[in-house]
């Protein structure tokens, strides 16, 4: 899996909680935290396109997006980079570290302690998450 930058990770945010948004739509959620013009959402998402982290469709002549990328799977791969190149930690983060996220409901960060228990060995790539 590719890594998201930080900004990539604030429009897949928003796509793994509204499911579809227009560009237009995914700049005025973003807009007050990234605090960037609209083209630049429209540059950053043609990047995540191709890199596959989104998908576009067309609706009534509207370009839609959505996430491609599964949102526990994306996090399970973060949260484990994170854990081995910052905290050079060798196991997985316990999973009481995300009981206060917004982001994941508690099936999902069940299904993010499995993924982060059963995560294998990581490519040395920097770019790449398992």
């Amino acid at each position: 899996m590719i890594r998201p930058s930080n900004a990539e990770l604030e429009l897949l945010k928003c796509l793994w909680r509204h499911e579809a948004c227009s560009a237009r739509e995914l700049h005025n959620h973003v807009a007050p935290s990234l605090e960037w013009s609209y083209s630049s959402t429209r540059k950053t998402l043609e990047r995540m396109l191709d890199k596959g982290l989104v998908e576009e469709t067309n609706l009534h002549g509207l370009h839609v997006y959505r996430a491609a990328v599964g949102k526990v799977s994306t996090l399970a791969a973060l949260s484990a980079d994170f854990a081995r190149r910052v905290l050079e930690i060798d196991g997985p983060l316990p999973t009481q570290a995300f009981a206060d996220s917004r982001l994941l409901s508690e099936d999902e960060i069940g299904e993010l302690e499995a993924l982060l228990r059963g995560a294998e060995p990581h490519d040395s790539n920097p770019d790449k998450l398992a």
